[in-house]
């Protein structure tokens, strides 16, 4: 990998966590940003296999309502020993040394399962860990677990090995999918970061409707090889946390000056990433002053209370001194995007799964789409083992099989030049308009009760999300506030290509204005998560 482009990181994290010693001596698990638990760690406080034990302690009092987790570390508290060891000697790898995360589970790791919460892979150990999945490990991140998804990251939040999620705002709420265990357990706070991954906005509904913070990042700033494909002209992989400042964090870590061999869209941010990989300096209190901020309003007008909150938050970016634009989407643009989408998504994923599964070397596994699909008619009821039916990604399957191969001049049109056209008009308007950024509610609705969600791209669930994996552009989502009953609300601040400082910056700035962060109802503070030092 690449350990010269680490010193950097740690030149910023000491900034960081000394600016956070100096105004506090407590240390609250609930909110800490990775700056502070450094500055635990450094005052000695604090120690990884602590940490450790504090996140495994809820995910022990949380989990059997919340049902995120699909597989534990076993070796967690190991890997928490040996570097608290490494960093008694000296050596801090990078500002995630120590730090527990997450996984998504359809992030390659060759010690842990990864299923994709399909219970025909519940034995797959690949040959090999995801590009990022060993940029973490080489950081000095921990992952503590992999987590529950949407089955093959589409349809519901929920998966036949997983089973269903469920929102710590409110259980009968759903947790959205795809990454919806990762929005779970960083909003529980099983771990102070979390990956997911994003096709159609499946970083950013988690994020929104768990009160989290999270970045579907421009396609090819971080490599996608090792994760389980759905779709490659839309998928990434990007970070999920609690604050901007761990998504800066975070970062640091994963991109990188150079291609990765593995992955050929990451030759598309080759330089377009900061040279010493320090996204933490872009982090401004008062980037909103004087930012053109355009307001997506065909994204509004479809629930009263989110159209409230949505309100409250632009008046807070007035009230920093952003100037703020009406902006309109085409008709034409509003009207293709489902139709766009779906002739390349589901096309894709039948050949591209197959391909993954190519690279699976252990006997027994299904080797096609075919064989996927037969393997989920098999389950009709609850298995003896706990596998769950799953009749919406069952549904996806069989439309999946119905479509054309990637030779199909359809789906070769949509991909070339539908894309293109997206793209293209999309950058217009933040042309046009000198735009910083584009802001919209990420959910244009309140979340739904568990078993009532429409389905991507009705008129029932008029999202954006998905203009920013037709175009490519990156999305960074803030909490906004909350309902009357309690419910988060999102809001995206959508884009360019590798705009991510700019993103982050402005988001840091509303974020450190409003302070929406709030513990979930139901995953409270337990003993021993605050610290006095």
């Amino acid at each position: 990998m690449r350990p010269h482009t680490l010193a950097p990181w740690l030149v910023a994290a000491a900034a960081l966590a000394a600016t956070a010693t100096t105004h506090a001596a407590t240390f609250h698990l609930s909110t800490a940003t990775i700056p502070e638990i450094n500055a635990a760690f450094d005052a000695g406080a604090l120690t990884s296999e602590k940490l450790t034990g504090l996140y495994l302690a809820r995910i022990a009092a949380y989990e059997p309502s919340l049902h995120a987790i699909i597989t534990l570390n076993p070796k967690a508290r190991e890997e928490a020993r040996a570097l608290d060891e490494e960093r008694r000697a000296g050596k801090v790898r990078s500002p995630l040394h120590g730090i527990p995360v997450v996984l998504k589970d359809n992030f390659d790791t060759t010690d842990l399962p990864t299923t994709g919460g399909f219970y025909g892979l519940k034995d797959s150990l690949p040959p090999s860990d995801a590009t990022l999945t060993a940029q973490l490990r080489q950081a000095g991140a921990i992952i503590l677990a992999k987590v529950n998804l949407s089955e093959f990251a589409s349809g519901g939040a929920m998966s036949s090995l997983g089973g269903q999620s469920h929102n710590p705002h409110n259980l009968a709420v759903t947790p959205a999918g795809s990454s919806g265990g990762t929005g779970v357990a960083i909003a529980a706070y099983y771990a102070p970061l979390g990956y997911g991954t994003d096709t159609g906005g499946s970083i950013r509904g988690p994020s929104t409707v768990n009160g989290i913070v999270g970045l579907k990042p421009t396609h090819g700033l971080l490599s996608r090889a090792g994760i389980i494909p759905l779709a490659l002209s839309f998928d990434t992989g990007g970070p999920m946390a609690r604050s901007v400042t761990d998504i800066a964090v975070s970062l640091g870590v994963t991109v990188s000056a150079t291609a990765d061999p593995r992955d050929a869209a990451t030759q598309k941010a080759v330089g377009r990433v900061p040279a010493d990989l320090d996204y933490t300096k872009f982090l401004d209190r008062g980037a909103l002053k004087g930012a053109r901020i355009g307001v997506a309003r065909d994204f509004l007008g479809h629930d009263a209370e989110v159209d409230t909150t949505i309100e409250s938050a632009l008046s807070a970016m007035r009230a920093q001194g952003a100037i703020l634009v009406d902006v309109k989407y085409p008709p034409i643009l509003m009207s293709m995007r489902s139709e766009l989408y779906n002739a390349i998504r589901r096309p894709e994923f039948k050949a591209q799964i197959q391909e993954y599964l190519a690279t699976l070397k252990q006997p027994g596994l299904p080797k096609t789409h075919a064989d996927i699909l037969a393997l989920s008619e098999k389950i009709s009821a609850v298995s003896p083992e706990g596998y769950v039916p799953n009749p919406g990604r069952l549904a996806l399957y069989r439309s999946e099989a119905k479509y054309p191969t990637l030779e199909d001049p359809t789906y070769r049109a949509a991909q070339t030049h539908g894309m293109a056209f997206v793209r293209e008009t999309l950058q217009a308007i933040f042309d046009k308009e000198k735009l910083d950024a584009i802001v919209y509610p990420t959910n244009p609705r309140r979340p739904a009760k568990i078993g009532e969600e429409a389905p991507s791209g009705s008129s029932e669930r008029p999202s954006a999300t998905n203009f920013a994996n037709l175009a490519g552009f990156p999305d960074l989502i803030v909490p906004a506030g909350f309902t009357s009953a309690g419910l988060p609300v999102g809001i995206s601040f959508f884009g360019p290509a590798f705009s991510e400082p700019k993103l982050l910056a402005l988001g840091y700035s509303y974020e450190q204005a409003t302070k929406n962060l709030r513990v979930p109802v139901h995953a409270k503070p337990l003993p021993g998560e605050t610290i006095t030092y």
